[in-house]
């Protein structure tokens, strides 16, 4: 039997905030239902003794030396700036106006 019913499917769309129609509610219907049914399967040949796993291979974080490398003057920096003052970038002030 179903667990998922076209009102639970209008329930979460009131929560998520989406305004679903007729037809979409319907196919969200069965395509969650098939979720869940699968979830089940899952959850019915998992064992206490298997470790849950996020992925099949283990993983490592491969990280290069963190090395001081060539750094470009304040001039290079700004020579393509469409403006600099004082040795920044010139940017036009957004903060307290109305867009």
């Amino acid at each position: 039997m179903s667990e998922i019913t076209p009102d639970l499917v209008r329930h979460l769309g009131v929560l998520a905030r989406i305004q679903l129609s007729d037809e979409e509610v319907e196919r969200l219907t069965g395509q969650l239902d098939v979720i869940v049914d699968n979830i089940a399967k899952v959850s019915q040949v998992a064992t206490p003794d298997v470790p849950a796993t996020s992925h099949p291979i283990p993983l490592e974080n491969v990280f290069r030396p963190d090395g001081v490398g060539d750094m470009l003057t304040v001039a290079q920096v700004l020579q393509n700036a469409p403006d600099a003052a004082d040795g920044r970038f010139r940017v036009t002030a957004i903060l307290g106006e109305e867009q």
